[in-house]
């Protein structure tokens, strides 16, 4: 499973590429907002970190399927490994066939149900984003709809790759790997979460004071 980081603040980026684990971005206007940027300025920049190895999800705002188009035409032209975000709905679905009719990759968000995610598969989706932490808040199963998914793709034979998002707890980012889901999206803070245990800190202080308790010239370090 792809780990994509779900924001559009260049330092929380460039710290988890770092680390060699990092596969992509997602962004939304949210996001965008709340990076305080310049928008397109900051989707370039993003792209440059993520570089080859992999994409940038840049969403589109318009409500209608030509105005989408034009703004994802737009977006993904500012380079190579930027997928157009659209939302889903009927709009969302004849401008995600417009957009694979011009070769342009598009990650279909705000999907609530499997239905939704489906109908968004044969539309053409590169990826589809279900919305696990929001489905939960509705009521119902988060994580069920990405099984689902992740079932019908196989089912079927569709090439999308789905992308579990709004993941909250690290129990989320697990249980998408195990429900099969091809990536997972995440904040900051969760991702930092995934890689601290107690068990781990304390180990590695135990290890510190054993190691201080050997002479220093019996030391290669």
């Amino acid at each position: 499973m792809k780990i994509f980081l779900d924001t559009a603040v260049l330092d929380e980026i460039r710290e988890v590429a770092s680390w060699g684990i990092l596969d992509g971005v997602t962004t939304n206007p949210s996001l965008a907002a709340k990076a305080g940027r310049p928008f397109e300025r900051n989707i370039r920049e993003i792209a440059e970190i993520v570089g080859e190895r992999g994409t940038v999800s840049a969403e589109t705002v318009s409500t209608d399927a030509a105005g989408m188009l034009q703004e994802a035409r737009l977006v993904t032209s500012w380079a190579g490994n930027i997928v157009a975000k659209i939302p889903f709905g009927a709009e969302g679905l004849k401008a995600v066939r417009l957009c694979v009719q011009e070769g342009i990759r598009c990650n279909v968000t705000l999907i609530f149900s499997a239905m939704q995610g489906l109908l968004a598969m044969k539309a053409g989706a590169y990826y589809i984003s279900p919305f696990v932490g929001r489905i939960d808040d509705g009521g119902q199963n988060g994580m069920e709809c990405v099984e689902q998914l992740c079932k019908l793709k196989k089912l079927y034979g569709f090439e999308t790759a789905v992308l579990s998002a709004s993941l909250r707890t690290t129990n989320h980012l697990i249980d998408s790997a195990l429900a099969g889901a091809d990536i997972a999206t995440m904040p900051y803070s969760v991702l930092t979460k995934a890689i601290g245990h107690p068990l781990s800190r304390e180990g590695l202080a135990s290890f510190l004071k054993d190691w201080a308790t050997i002479p220093e010239e019996m030391r290669p370090f």
